[in-house]
This record gives C-alpha cells, structure tokens and sequence, in this order.
C-alpha cells in the first residue's frame, strides 16, 4: 500500500525537535528524519497512511506556531507545511530523504 510523506518546516532546532514530537505523538506515523536546508531552516519529514501525516501534519504546524519567537525579526517560526498523498516513484528517486526503507534498525519505531 501507498504511504504518504508529510513535511513541517521552521525555523531552528529547539522547534524542529518540539515539531517532531508532537507530529509522532499526535497520529501513526514514522518519523523519518529531517532535512537541514540554508541556514537555520529544518525541514522535518513523517511517513505514514494518508490520514494519519496529515493530522500529524496538522498538529505539527499548529505547534510551530506555538513555539514564540525570540528574533524580532521574525513573527513565527513556522515557515511551512506539505502533505503528498502518494508520491510517485520517480519523485521518491529524485528526492532520496523521502525514501523509506524499513532496516532491522527501524523496527522498534515502527507504528
């Protein structure tokens, strides 16, 4: 079966580690990891069925709102969200982080 691919991205770790908790505590999803992109931007990346990565998704973007700011520069440091239903192959190919291979290491993270 098709799995989706969902992803928050803000601004710094300490919010990217609160994104990811609440995203795998909030629906049945796996988190796969996440992607550092220029500068302080995180972008983190949950796999799952369709519904439950955008609930995950969801939750993710409201606690990134949720996470103040310190900057006086930036109002919220929540930059943005996606959720692909079922990605093509070729899309997986070209972007190897939304690849999802299950190893004997991912077992005890499985949901």
């Amino acid at each position: 079966m098709p799995i989706a691919v969902g992803m928050v991205e803000v601004l710094g770790t300490p919010p990217a580690l609160a994104v990811a908790d609440v995203m795998v505590k909030a629906a049945r999803v796996t988190l796969v990891g996440y992607e550092r992109l220029s500068g302080a931007r995180l972008t983190i990346i949950v796999r799952g069925d369709v519904a439950e990565v955008q609930a995950s998704v969801a939750a993710g973007e409201l606690a990134a709102k949720k996470v103040p700011a310190e900057s006086p520069k930036e109002e919220t440091l929540f930059c943005s969200s996606v959720v692909i239903p079922r990605p093509d192959d070729n899309v997986e190919a070209i972007f190897p982080t939304m690849q999802f291979q299950f190893g004997p290491d991912w077992e005890r993270f499985l949901v």
